[in-house]
């Protein structure tokens, strides 16, 4: 087994406290469950990121039990630190990142265990988990593009399976895994329509993904929202729907998909009604429809998206909306709970205090980074570059939207 010098780490747990307004977060200072069993490894947390159902976590919204007073979050990537003595696959200084239902890893286990709810998650500086739960993530990619990858992006992926070029899909709204869809679904040659209760983000969309253009429909001035979709497919409808909101949209998601198609089920982002499901055996039947929950994805699915990515050399920062520091964990989650994620997609830098990333807020997606308190021990894992310590180095933000600055490098 390798040497271990860390024998603590800060976590943020969850206060379980649902009354509006106070803290659900709290920051502790634990032992790490040492030693290491033989097929575990330690792995030092460089990104941490947050999305819709973190929030809904912390704020008692998750409608299936969670482990009380559990650590948040289930996003991560970090660098293995230290590794059990039967540990094969993995090894010291491998980037890695969980899996989100630490039980799925061929898509045929009958159990589920899913991080920050079944069992403690990952807003920590260092996690450990048995060494199945890791997968290996692209070198290419800094850490809190990485970070992504393992819930929104594996969730999409997971959602547009059986894709193929030229076929169209609906994808709902502008949150991160819709994101990361939008960006799948473009990348694979699949026609776009976007749903949003918004005009001002369909018309952010429509700029920033013009060519070829992506179709937009307004749910929420368009009660008959399904018909137009059908409408923008020649009556036919799309082949795949990324369905997010649950008992509201359900059926009407399945109306506008051709009959044979998909409806993948990632969220339940409406107000969930039973009475809203009157019409799905009828419309299940008559159109054939394949509906498939969506549960992130198992590990070969995360490997096999890792592997597309690697391939492609996909960048991501265009889905990272705001980085903060470890410590602003509480208004991080609140930033996401309060839905105004997109709207900050215009705004200019506001860089933190020193030793701290700052990126430009993108698009529908929030990020807690630990590149604090001397927890990088090489700086050109994240920049490519060396500098000192007074020196503030700033990268084109066109290429990878980010600044560090005065970053103090470990004596």
């Amino acid at each position: 087994m390798s040497n271990i010098q860390v024998t603590t780490r800060r976590a943020f747990r969850r206060t379980d406290d649902y009354t509006p307004g106070t803290p659900k977060l709290k920051l502790v200072q634990e032992a790490l469950p040492l030693p290491l069993a033989p097929t575990s490894v330690l792995v030092k947390v460089y990104a941490v990121a947050i999305n819709y159902r973190d929030a809904n976590i912390a704020n008692g919204g998750n409608p299936w039990p969670v482990l009380p007073n559990g650590i948040l979050c289930n996003d991560a990537a970090g660098e293995i630190i230290a590794v059990g003595e039967k540990v094969k696959a993995l090894a010291i200084g491998d980037r890695v990142g969980p899996i989100t239902d630490t039980d799925n890893i061929s898509g045929r286990e009958v159990g589920r265990s899913w991080l920050a709810a079944d069992e403690d998650g990952v807003m920590a500086n260092h996690i450990i988990f048995d060494e199945a739960v890791f997968c290996k993530l692209p070198d290419y990619l800094d850490w809190t593009s990485a970070a992504t990858i393992p819930c929104a992006g594996v969730t999409a992926w997971s959602a547009l399976k059986g894709m193929s070029i030229g076929q169209a899909v609906l994808i709902q709204g502008t949150g991160g895994v819709s994101m990361f869809a939008m960006k799948l679904a473009r990348a694979a040659g699949l026609r776009v329509v976007l749903s949003s209760s918004s005009d001002r983000k369909l018309q952010q969309m429509r700029d920033k993904f013009s060519s070829p253009p992506i179709l937009t429909v307004n749910y929420a001035t368009n009660p008959d929202w399904h018909n137009q979709v059908l409408e923008l497919t020649g009556g036919v409808g799309v082949d795949i729907v990324v369905e997010n909101g649950g008992t509201g949209s359900l059926v009407k998601s399945m109306k506008c998909t051709r009959r044979g198609g998909i409806v993948s089920q990632v969220g339940y982002l409406a107000k969930q009604n039973p009475m809203d499901l009157a019409e799905l055996v009828p419309t299940i039947i008559d159109r054939r429809i394949i509906l498939r929950g969506i549960n992130a994805g198992s590990k070969y699915d995360m490997e096999d998206f890792c592997a597309a990515l690697s391939a492609c050399q996909t960048p991501l920062d265009d889905l990272i909306d705001k980085v903060s520091p470890f410590e602003q964990a509480e208004e991080a989650v609140q930033y996401v709970w309060g839905g105004s994620r997109l709207e900050r997609l215009s705004s200019s830098f506001r860089p933190f205090q020193d030793n701290h990333i700052d990126i430009p807020r993108v698009r529908a997606w929030l990020f807690l980074t630990t590149y604090n308190n001397h927890m990088i021990d090489n700086p050109t894992n994240f920049t490519g570059k060396k500098f000192n310590s007074k020196e503030r180095l700033s990268i084109n933000p066109k290429r990878t939207s980010c600044i560090l600055q005065g970053y103090q490098r470990k004596s």
